[in-house]
């Protein structure tokens, strides 16, 4: 009878810490106190996120990875589609998202998300020997590539095209050469990237882009102390500098590879073809400028001081 008590009694305090393990939210404290915040991301969005010698980089990720620093969080982060993020953030499985995500009104209505943190835009992007395609008001009747869940996939059907969705950028920029579609719609600094990278041998930016309403990160609508907490984290690197460093120059993991090359490249310049010049411009300054007009420089510091500006920057 005593070791049928007994063994009643261990099957209940297993099953009670299996309970009180199941119950536990994403955001953790392991055995040593750390917290941990666990940061979801889609990798192939370069130069906000991307997979190098199998780790993730890249601003968004570097940019966490300095709130968790501040806040005191161990950051763990998780791969998935874009399209899987806020169902995740949703379900617990994460607890911040990170992946260069416009803060729409519609995503609006099922996360928070943080201050702005960077405004860019969106373009559209063609094969070098495509002429009748000049923007997104040419796309009508057109097959157009976007990553599902992306803002650009609204875009581009809002302008008459069909849209074949990706779950990858990858998958778009392979079809897009290959002939199998017509354009790619994706974020203008992704697309900038790209061209630079050695996308330019086959395509070219057509067109002027759209603005976007601003990238942020984004928390559970439960979770609005932490949203709290990352804003306050992001004014503090701002005033500390570390955000500038960040956006200006990059990490080093970018410098050493080369990703902050000073090399003038005109397909990269079509931003505005119509423009006058073309002109020097690292990838630092892919994710931050201002074109002017009527004249374009590069002022070495963190912002263009021009006007009658198109606007690409830090928020």
């Amino acid at each position: 009878m005593k070791k049928k008590y007994l063994a009643v009694l261990a099957a209940s305090v297993a099953a009670v810490s299996l309970f009180a393990a199941g119950c536990g939210s994403s955001s953790s404290t392991s055995s040593s106190s750390e917290k941990t915040l666990v940061v979801g991301t889609e990798p192939t969005f370069p130069p906000f996120e991307f997979t190098e010698n199998e780790k993730d980089v890249g601003f968004d990720i570097d940019l966490a990875q300095a709130i968790c620093d501040k806040l005191g969080y161990k950051m763990e982060v998780k791969n998935m589609g874009f399209d899987a993020l806020i169902p995740a953030l949703q379900s617990g499985q994460i607890d911040l998202i990170a992946a260069g995500m416009d803060a729409t009104p519609e995503r609006q209505e099922k996360v928070n998300f943080t201050d702005v943190y960077f405004k860019g835009g969106y373009s559209v992007v063609v094969r070098k020997d495509n002429t009748d395609i000049t923007g997104f008001d040419s796309l009508s009747g057109k097959t157009v590539g976007a990553q599902v869940g992306s803002k650009p996939v609204e875009i581009a059907q809002e302008h008459g095209a069909t849209v074949k969705q990706f779950d990858t950028n990858t998958q778009g920029w392979m079809e897009l050469e290959a002939g199998t579609i017509d354009a790619v719609a994706i974020d203008q600094a992704v697309a900038l990237y790209y061209l630079q990278q050695g996308g330019n041998a086959k395509l070219k930016l057509a067109g002027e882009p759209i603005l976007s309403r601003g990238v942020a990160m984004a928390t559970a609508k439960d979770k609005t102390d932490l949203t709290q907490q990352i804003n306050k984290a992001l004014q503090d690197l701002k005033a500390d500098g570390t955000y500038a460093k960040l956006y200006k120059n990059g990490s080093e993991r970018n410098r050493k590879n080369n990703y902050l090359s000073q090399k003038a490249n005109t397909d990269v310049c079509r931003i505005h073809p119509a423009r006058h010049r073309c002109f020097s411009m690292p990838v630092s300054g892919i994710i931050h400028y201002f074109v002017s007009s009527t004249s374009k420089r590069w002022t070495g510091g963190v912002e263009w001081s021009l006007a009658s500006t198109s606007r690409f920057s830090a928020a």
